[in-house]
C-alpha cells in the first residue's frame, strides 16, 4: 500500500499549530491555574450531591434532594451507561479547559474547509476567524461550555453533509454520524436545533441547485444517506435524549399545569412565554457592533480612568478624586438587552473578507450563506422583529421551547468566516474576470470603509447614545451624569469605528498589492492571518484574558461555608433550606444543603409555579416543604431562622380533599393545614376508592435511611392512613413499596408524593430506578456496535480500493 505521508505532513503541523494557539491564548492553565467561569460555579453547586454520591457508593443517580425540592439529574451532567461519544469526545478534547474549546473551534472548522475543498492555507485563516470570534471565547469566559461545546461542533457536522453530496456516500455516512452524535453529546439543544435551521436552507439552496443541473435523484440520495446517517448518531445518544425529552415535559419548557383563570375551554399552553423568550432580542441597529466593536458600548461597567468624562463631572460636581474614581465605571452599554457581557464582534477584517466572498462566490453556496446569515440576523431581533419572531415561535416547531433568541447568532458566527475563506480563495484564483476581483473589491472596501468613517465623524449625531432604560435620566439633576457618559460612549464609537477603518485599509491594501503583483500570494496570506488574528484577539482580550484565571484554592473558596451555613450545619436531620438571601435562583445552598434553591434553565414547572407561594412565606407550604431553616438578611448580615413548625419529611393526615384540576389544588395550599389535610385531584378518585384516611395519637412515619435516589421509612399506625411524604412528585422512575409490594404513588399537595398505608407497622421504600435509562442504554450500546463496524468497513472498503489501485498501476 502506497501511504503518502508528505501528503498528511501539512496537517499535521497545522494541528499542532492549533494546540500551540490554544494554549498561548490560554496560557495560564499551564500553571495550574483555572479560569473562573460563573456559570460552571453554579453548575457545581448543583451537581455536589449526586458527584459525591457517585464518589462514596461508586453507582450513579439520577435523581438530587438538593435544588428545587428534588429533580432529575439528567440535565446536570448525569453519567449513562454505555456513552461511547462522550469517550470519543474526551479524547478530541485532551487539552486542559478551556484551551479544549478553542482547539475543537479551530480543528472542526479546518476540516470543514479541507472538505470543501479548500487549500490548507486558506483553511487555517478560517479556523482562526472561526475560533476566534469575540461570541466564541466570551461563552467560554462565562461558562457557556456546553454552548461553546454545541458550535464547535457545528462545522464537523456540515462537512459530513457536503461529503456527502459530493457523493462520497459512505464516508459522508459516517462523518455525520460521527459528528451528529458528537454535536448531541454536546448537550445544547439550542444550539443543536440553530444548527438545523441552518441545514434547512442549505438543503433548499441544494434542491434548487440539483433540480437546474437535473440531478435530482442524486440530491434525494443524499438526503436519504443523511436522514440514515443523523438517526444513527441520535441513537448513539439515546439515553440522553429519551431522558431529555421525559423530563422537558415537567420542567418550564413544556407544558403548564395551572392555567389562567380568564381562559375558557382548558387549553394548555406549552413551552416558554413570549416575553422570556425575546427578552434578550438583538436591536437591529445594535447588529452594527458585528463591524465596530464599541459601536453599542460594552458589556460591562468599564474603567475609562482620570480621562472619562464621567470622572471628570463628578469632580465638576464636587466628589473627590478617590469617591469620583468609585463611581465613575462608565455604562457603556446602551443596546436593547438588558445586558451583554461583551459585543459579539465578529471581526472587521473576516466581514470584510465575507462581503467580498459574498460578491464573488456564486450558485448554492452563495444562496445559502446569505440566506443563512439573513435568517440569523432577523431572528436574533426578537421582538425587535415581532412578525417574523411571533411567526417562529407559533408555527416552526420547538422553536418557543428556547429563550434567548440573540444567541442564533452562533450561525452567523459560523458562515461568516466560511464566506470569508471563499472571498479570499476566489480573489487569487479567479483568473478570468481580474476587472471583477478588483472592482469588487473597491466596492467591499467603499461600503464597510464608508460605513466606519460615516460612524467615526457623525456618530454623535446618527446615535442617541442611550438606551430606552434611560429615558428618565435625560432631564433634572442625572442630565449631567447621562450627557457625561454619553461623551465617554461617543469617544469609545469613535475610537473603535477609526479603528475598523485602519484595518479595512490593510486587508484592502494587501489584497490590492497581491493583484498588482507587489506581494506573492503566500506572503499576502500570512499578513492577512496576522490582521485578523490581531483584530480579534485584540477584541478578545477586553473580556477573556488573565484576569479572568485564579487559582485551585481561590476557586474553592467560592465553596466554603458562611456563618450561617455552619449553624444549620450542626443539625444532623432530614431537612430543606430556603435561601432569600441570596435570592431564589442561587446553588450555593444547593451546595451544602436539600434545598428549595437552585439555578438551571430547566427547573421544574411545580417548583417554578410555587414560588410565588414560596417567596411570600406562605408557612403552610414551607411546612409541607419539610423547611426547616430559612437564610435571612439581618441589618446586611445573614442569618439562619430556624423554623419550629415544620411538617417533617413525612406524617399521616387526616382528610383527603379532592378537588377537579391543578389550579384547585394550588389555590387550596392557601387555606388548608397542611398537616391534617392533603389535597388531591380527582384523576386519584378511582385509585383511592371510597377511602378515608385515619390515625391515631400514636401514629408515627419515622425516616431510616435517605440517600438521593432511595429513602426508606418505618411507618405505624393502628388504622388505614394516608402518608404524606415531604418529597418532588416525578411519575417517571419512583416505584414505591409498602414491606416489599409495589403501591401506586399519589400526586398530592400539588408537588409532594402520597401513599395509601394499611393499618400495622411496616416498611416503605422509594427507589429512583427510571426505565428510560434502561431503554435508553441498551439503544446507544447496539447503534454505537452499528456504527462501530460501518466505520471498520469504510476503512476496509477505503485500503482494498488503495491496494487494487496500486496493484492495477504496477500491472
Amino acid at each position: 500500500m502506497n501511504f503518502q505521508f508528505k501528503r498528511f505532513l501539512p496537517h499535521l503541523f497545522v494541528v499542532f499549530g492549533f494546540i500551540v494557539i490554544s494554549l498561548l491564548y490560554f496560557n495560564p492553565v499551564l500553571s495550574g491555574k483555572m479560569i473562573y467561569q460563573n456559570d460552571i460555579k453554579l453548575y457545581e453547586g448543583m451537581a455536589k450531591q449526586q458527584n459525591d454520591h457517585r464518589l462514596q457508593t461508586g453507582e450513579e443517580t439520577y435523581w438530587t434532594n438538593s435544588a428545587y425540592g428534588g429533580m432529575p439529574t439528567y440535565q446536570m451532567g448525569a453519567k449513562f451507561p454505555h456513552d461511547y461519544m462522550d469517550k470519543l469526545d474526551k479524547l478530541i478534547r485532551f487539552l486542559p479547559r478551556p484551551a479544549d474549546y478553542l482547539f475543537l473551534y479551530f480543528l472542526s472548522f479546518y476540516i470543514l474547509m479541507l472538505v470543501m475543498r479548500v487549500p490548507w492555507k486558506y483553511a487555517v485563516i478560517g479556523a482562526l476567524a472561526f475560533g476566534l470570534s469575540t461570541y466564541l471565547i466570551i461563552i467560554i469566559g462565562v461558562g457557556h461550555n456546553s454552548k461553546a461545546h454545541a458550535i464547535a461542533y457545528f462545522p464537523l457536522v456540515l462537512s459530513g453533509i457536503i461529503l456527502t453530496f459530493q457523493k462520497r456516500y459512505l464516508w459522508g455516512f459516517i462523518l455525520t454520524a460521527l459528528a451528529m452524535g458528537l454535536e448531541v453529546q454536546a448537550n445544547h439543544y439550542q444550539m443543536t436545533y440553530y444548527l438545523g435551521l441552518a441545514v434547512v436552507i442549505m438543503g433548499i439552496a441544494y434542491l434548487v441547485d440539483a433540480y437546474k443541473k437535473k440531478e435530482i435523484p442524486h440530491f434525494f440520495k443524499s438526503v436519504g444517506v443523511l436522514i440514515a446517517a443523523v438517526l444513527l448518531g441520535l441513537a448513539t445518544n439515546a439515553t440522553t435524549l429519551l431522558s431529555t425529552v421525559e423530563y422537558a415535559k415537567t420542567s418550564i419548557r413544556g407544558e403548564k399545569l395551572l392555567q389562567p383563570k380568564n381562559t375558557l375551554g382548558g387549553d394548555k399552553s406549552d413551552g416558554l412565554s413570549y416575553d422570556y423568550i425575546t427578552e434578550y432580542s438583538y436591536g437591529k441597529m445594535e447588529s452594527l457592533n458585528l463591524l465596530v466593536p464599541k459601536l453599542f458600548g460594552a458589556g460591562r461597567a468599564s474603567d475609562l480612568g482620570n480621562e472619562s468624562a464621567l470622572y471628570n463631572k463628578y469632580i465638576e460636581l464636587g466628589a473627590s478624586p478617590t469617591e469620583a474614581k468609585y463611581y465613575s465605571g462608565v455604562p457603556l452599554y446602551w443596546g436593547e438587552q438588558p445586558f451583554v457581557e461583551a459585543p459579539p464582534y465578529l471581526g472587521i477584517t473576516v466581514v470584510f473578507m465575507a462581503l467580498l466572498g459574498l460578491l464573488l462566490v456564486k450558485g448554492r453556496l452563495r444562496w445559502w450563506l446569505v440566506g443563512g446569515m439573513v435568517l440569523s440576523l432577523m431572528l436574533s431581533w426578537g421582538k425587535n422583529f415581532e412578525g417574523l419572531t411571533r411567526f417562529f415561535i407559533d408555527f416552526v416547531p420547538f422553536y418557543n421551547k428556547f429563550r434567548a433568541v440573540s444567541s442564533i447568532q452562533a450561525i452567523l458566527e459560523l458562515l461568516v468566516p466560511i464566506a470569508a475563506v471563499f472571498g479570499l480563495y476566489r480573489f487569487f484564483n479567479d483568473k478570468e474576470n481580474q476587472k471583477e476581483r478588483l472592482k469588487k473589491l473597491y466596492i467591499t472596501s467603499g461600503i464597510l470603509g464608508g460605513l466606519c468613517l460615516l460612524f467615526y465623524l457623525f456618530g454623535g449625531s446618527l446615535f442617541d447614545l442611550r438606551s430606552s432604560r434611560e429615558a428618565g435620566m435625560a432631564v433634572g439633576e442625572q442630565a449631567p451624569i447621562l450627557n457625561a457618559i454619553k461623551e465617554d460612549r461617543l469617544n469609545a464609537l469613535k475610537s473603535d469605528s477609526l479603528r475598523s477603518f485602519l484595518f479595512i485599509l490593510g486587508v484592502a491594501g494587501v489584497l490590492w498589492l497581491t493583484f498588482k503583483k507587489k506581494l506573492s500570494e503566500n506572503i499576502a496570506i500570512v499578513l492577512i492571518g496576522l490582521f485578523v488574528v490581531l483584530d480579534l484577539v485584540a477584541v478578545d482580550r477586553r473580556s477573556v484574558n488573565e484576569e479572568n484565571f485564579i487559582s485551585e484554592r481561590e476557586y474553592r473558596e467560592y465553596f466554603v461555608p458562611t456563618p450561617a451555613d455552619e449553624t444549620i450545619l450542626k443539625d444532623d436531620g432530614y431537612f430543606r433550606v430556603l435561601d432569600q438571601f441570596r435570592g431564589f435562583n442561587n446553588s450555593h445552598t444547593s451546595y451544602f444543603f436539600n434545598s428549595l434553591n437552585g439555578y438551571s434553565a430547566v427547573r421544574p414547572q411545580r417548583m417554578e409555579d410555587m414560588y410565588e407561594k414560596i417567596i411570600t412565606g406562605k408557612i403552610g407550604v414551607l411546612n409541607m416543604l419539610n423547611v426547616k431553616y430559612i437564610i435571612q438578611e439581618n441589618e446586611g448580615n445573614m442569618y439562619a431562622q430556624r423554623n419550629p413548625y415544620v411538617n417533617g419529611p413525612a406524617w399521616f393526615v387526616e382528610e383527603l380533599q379532592l378537588v377537579p384540576d391543578y389550579n384547585e389544588v394550588y389555590d387550596a395550599l392557601d387555606e388548608i393545614d397542611t398537616k391534617k389535610t392533603a389535597v388531591i385531584r380527582n384523576a386519584y378518585q378511582d385509585a383511592l376508592g371510597s377511602y378515608t384516611p385515619k390515625k391515631d395519637s400514636l401514629s408515627t412515619i419515622e425516616l431510616i435511611k435517605a440517600s438521593p435516589n432511595a429513602m426508606s421509612y418505618k411507618a405505624t399506625n393502628s388504622q388505614d392512613g394516608f402518608a404524606v411524604f415531604s418529597e418532588a412528585f416525578y411519575k417517571n422512575g419512583w416505584v414505591a413499596t409498602i414491606d416489599g409490594q409495589e403501591t401506586p404513588i399519589v400526586e398530592t399537595n400539588y408537588m409532594l408524593r402520597g401513599l395509601k398505608v394499611p393499618k400495622g407497622t411496616h416498611d416503605i421504600q422509594f427507589t429512583f430506578d427510571p426505565p428510560v435509562v434502561k431503554k435508553g442504554s441498551m439503544i446507544t450500546l447496539s447503534s454505537s456496535i452499528i456504527l462501530l463496524l460501518i466505520v471498520f468497513g469504510g476503512f476496509y472498503m477505503s485500503f482494498r480500493k488503495r491496494d487494487q489501485d496500486v496493484t492495477e498501476d504496477e500491472a
